[in-house]
């Protein structure tokens, strides 16, 4: 009598949290505003998969979406930010030198 153990495929891990990790770290030092977006869309679509993803075949990587996501939104709004104090600057730097 020999004993073969059942084979059990190991989880795998999402893509579209990978991807969205990835481009979190890359909007740090490349892509600003486009990567950040990128990060947000994937880390939700990789959340989504993931809780939609069979228990018996549960999928791995919640943590890195959500650190793609919280990267992103980060990035996203220090970006928002910064276009707000351009647009501020502009606007008094033209009010306070006299232009109309």
């Amino acid at each position: 009598m020999s004993y073969q153990p059942s084979y059990r495929p190991g989880n795998t891990t999402s893509s579209l949290a990978v991807v969205s990790l990835v481009f979190g770290i890359l909007t740090w030092i490349l892509l600003p505003f486009i990567g950040a977006l990128v990060a947000i869309v994937c880390g939700h679509l990789a959340r989504g998969e993931i809780r939609r993803s069979p228990i018996d075949h549960r999928m791995e990587g919640d943590g890195m979406a959500v650190a793609g996501l919280v990267l992103g939104y980060v990035q996203l709004a220090l970006c928002v930010l910064g276009i707000f104090l351009l647009m501020a600057v502009l606007i008094f730097g033209f009010a306070f030198a006299g232009w109309h």
